[in-house]
């Protein structure tokens, strides 16, 4: 069943003599879970893995809702990218009145990379003999060489530095755009 569903059992309120019994009515009200999102019959979860396991396979485990351990893995070339879904059919919710059909564990792959300079600088070379080549560019006298700097998007240096860019070149109150109609 899902949330804000009702059950009805007519006629099973309070019974007294000369009176009809009311009905009880149970409305449901889903719990958040702190491992599986529910969409529908589906169940949707993340799961972390290595660079290493995205590239070279893995195999894991996940406990279903009904205390069962799933065992997971990636077949063998295949890659996993961050954000990647891949599913597991009928180890979903069950279907209402039905309860032999199922929906489907959905499982969002978070890729972790490794922290910086994580392999001496030597050892870059053989990383890089076993991954596909790099683009090569060519660079030319007319380019401008520039670094990549991190990036914090709470900071909010990168704006208004140093004045506002578009001043009015006028004094006086703003006018909005005319329009003629005919």
């Amino acid at each position: 069943m899902k949330d804000g569903q009702k059950i009805v059992f007519h006629g099973e309120g309070d019974q007294e003599p000369d009176l009809e019994p009311g009905d009880v009515i149970i409305v449901l009200d889903q719990k958040d879970h702190s491992v599986f999102q529910r969409r529908g019959h589906d169940l949707i979860t993340k799961m972390r893995i290595q660079l290493s396991e995205a590239l070279c396979g893995f195999r894991k485990t996940i406990e279903t809702l009904d205390n069962r351990v799933l065992v997971i893995s990636s077949r063998p070339g295949e890659v996993i990218k961050h954000g990647d879904l891949k599913c597991i059919y009928n180890e979903g919710m069950p279907v209402y009145k039905s309860p032999m059909d199922k929906g489907s564990l959905i499982i969002q792959f978070l890729v972790q990379f490794p922290e910086h300079y994580w392999l001496p600088r030597e050892k870059l070379c053989l990383l890089e003999a076993l991954l596909p080549p790099r683009e090569d560019v060519m660079i030319t006298d007319e380019m401008d060489q520039v670094d990549l700097e991190d990036f914090d998007p709470s900071e909010q240096t990168y704006r208004n530095s140093g004045g506002e860019a578009y001043e009015e070149d006028e004094e006086g109150p703003r006018t909005g755009v005319q329009c003629q109609t005919s």
